[in-house]
């Protein structure tokens, strides 16, 4: 440990290191190693929320009528993809890739690349590599000029930094304050070579900054010292910590929280819960503390466009698609086969 030795850090080692390997192992591939097969071309079904529950017959949308309101990117076979108008473009290839994520401009990409922080233009070009690695997906801050990611840190667990998109910094710790000024470590993790579904998705870091620029929303913080999994929202200045979802330790049931998700008009965050039953989507009211479910069970990292767009990872046919949602009505249209969607802001 690179910190001080105290009781809690202690406590917090003790079961961060017990898990460090998975979690540093599992979380970068967390999706980029799903399985996906080239999308069928053929009309898709747009179903709410109650026909799917009853098995109701669902209306039609083709792909283009379904895809055509907004771009967004995603990932399948390891590659980031574009998707606009009812078209595909690659925008990388070689596989390796995961959690893309729009800059508030809608003119870069942020992206995983084997466990490095890249950006690119919106269109492919300018790939650039930030020399930071990470276990989970980055975000950007509202002003563009920083990207949020979490990689190990001087816990043991994950520790949140940012690094300047410019790349003319090194990267520097934000939350825990404890951890503030130590360099981030040279190891990098590994690639996952196994594991389930819902194991990948309970250790991914991926992390979202909140649109006022005050707050980001990660996996683990100091609330690892008390239980098993939690997910924090975080307050940049004075790096202050509070535990939205909890799980395990105090007679608390098992579980999980990761991909977090802000609206962009702050008012909500989503995460994707894992548990005893199958991933579901949470969606939680920071003012009052309130939840609700979103989506179906089997759903997962859900994405904001609106208060009343979003796209999220569903299943279909035993594979993971992509699906545009109405958070109020539940509303759903099947646009690709693919995960980890991000719309264009």
């Amino acid at each position: 440990m690179m910190c001080s030795t105290v009781s809690r850090r202690r406590t917090i080692a003790a079961r961060a290191c017990g898990r460090i390997g998975l979690t540093a192992a599992l979380s970068f591939v967390a999706l980029a190693a799903l399985p996906a097969i080239a999308h069928a071309r053929t009309a898709l079904p747009a179903t709410t929320g109650a026909q799917a529950t009853a098995g109701a017959p669902a209306t039609i949308a083709t792909h283009a009528e379904a895809a055509a309101a907004h771009e967004l990117v995603f990932v399948r076979d390891g590659n980031v993809l574009l998707l606009g108008g009812g078209a595909e473009k690659p925008l990388t290839t070689g596989g390796g890739a995961a959690r893309p994520r729009w800059s508030p401009d809608g003119k870069r990409i942020a992206y995983l690349l084997k466990n490095r922080l890249w950006v690119m233009n919106a269109d492919g070009t300018g790939r650039r590599d930030l020399g930071a690695h990470a276990s989970g997906g980055a975000d950007w801050s509202p002003d563009g000029k920083w990207l949020a990611f979490a990689a190990p840190g001087c816990t043991g667990g994950p520790v949140v930094y940012r690094v300047a998109t410019s790349g003319e910094a090194k990267p520097e710790v934000l939350f825990p304050a404890e951890c503030k000024g130590q360099p981030l470590p040279t190891e990098k993790p590994e690639p996952a070579r196994g594991g389930t579904l819902s194991e990948r998705i309970a250790v991914d870091d991926t992390v979202s900054w909140a649109p006022d620029g005050k707050r980001i929303a990660f996996r683990g913080g100091m609330c690892e010292s008390i239980y098993d999994a939690c997910l924090t929202i975080g307050t940049v200045a004075g790096a202050g910590e509070r535990a939205v979802a909890t799980f395990g330790g105090g007679g608390q049931q098992s579980g999980s929280a990761s991909v977090p998700s802000w609206r962009p008009d702050g008012a909500r965050l989503t995460w994707t819960a894992g548990g005893s039953t199958k991933l579901t989507v949470i969606e939680y009211d920071p003012a009052t503390g309130g939840k609700r479910t979103l989506g179906k069970p089997g759903d997962r990292e859900l994405s904001y466009r609106t208060a009343r767009t979003a796209y999220l990872t569903g299943e279909r046919d035993g594979r993971s698609w992509i699906f545009q949602l109405d958070p109020a009505g539940s509303t759903r249209t099947a646009l690709r086969q693919g995960s980890q969607p991000d719309p264009r802001p």
